[in-house]
């Protein structure tokens, strides 16, 4: 029980106070954002609450386009090639920082969380600056990479702290059995610090999935992601089917966040 059978009458006011307090900005930072939820089953053409008539109008607007869908599968196509790209350089950089005799690792790793701080459109010009000269502007290639740039830091962060609590010990019990290198970070390492890995594997798919302002620099009309695809839709015109993508996108956002309560609680365990 949260309200203990001994606790006095004043404490018992002060936890439901903290709670209601709780619940109130709980309810502040996501009400805005499930209020699209109602919209996207609404027959009507325009934003009007509330709903007059429900219906899946603009869902089979957005499973049914070639142009909706199209952003659809760009996004995903970025997302995963950043998710392996990001996870596989996040997960070398934490090894490396990890390490004790490492030098300079607070410059290090401040260097690398640095897209995280950065403002976006800093991010976003910079990218385009430097991967023009290659000519990866309007490539998903070079969309993959800024997104690359911008979701490492997340894996960084995320196994680093799972590092922060294995036991290296294990590693080296490993080498003096005759294991090599790779084969100890295979059997042993990375087993154990596998939640931290998939955790900033979500991370850096959301990250990419949801990115709007580095693609709008970074694609063109053939690779325009979905997020690219709802910003044109409302710079255009007020189309009730950015509601239901926007609707999809909470719930792909929830089943992540599903994901990472499930992995914290085995990784507690």
């Amino acid at each position: 029980m949260w309200l203990p059978s001994y606790a006095t009458p004043s404490e018992r006011f002060l936890r439901i106070l903290v709670v209601l307090f709780a619940v109130t900005v709980m309810l502040f930072l996501i009400a805005p954002l499930f209020i699209i939820v109602p919209l996207s089953f609404s027959q009507d053409p325009f934003f009007t609450l509330p709903v007059r008539e429900y219906s899946l109008r603009w869902y089979a607007d957005l499973f049914g386009n070639p142009r909706w869908m199209e952003a659809i599968f760009n996004s995903a196509v970025a997302a995963v090639l950043t998710t392996v790209l990001a996870t596989t350089l996040g997960t070398l950089a934490a090894l490396g920082i990890a390490r004790p005799d490492f030098p300079a690792r607070r410059v290090v790793m401040a260097l690398l969380i640095s897209p995280m701080i950065v403002p976006i459109v800093i991010v976003a010009v910079g990218s385009y600056l430097f991967f023009g000269q290659f000519g990866l502007t309007n490539t998903r290639a070079g969309l993959v990479f800024a997104h690359t740039a911008l979701a490492t830091p997340f894996v960084v962060i995320t196994v680093t702290a799972t590092l922060s609590t294995y036991d290296t010990n294990l590693t080296r019990a490993a080498h003096s059995l005759g294991a090599s290198g790779l084969s100890a970070f295979f059997r042993v390492t990375l087993p154990n610090i596998l939640p931290g890995v998939i955790s900033g594997a979500i991370f850096a798919f959301a990250t990419s999935f949801d990115e709007v302002v580095v693609a709008l620099f970074m694609t063109a009309a053939e690779q325009r992601t979905l997020p690219v695809q709802m910003f044109s839709g409302i710079r255009d015109q007020i189309n009730p089917t950015i509601m239901a993508a926007a609707t999809m996108l909470l719930a792909l956002s929830i089943g992540l966040f599903a994901a990472l309560a499930l992995l914290a609680k085995k990784a507690a365990r």
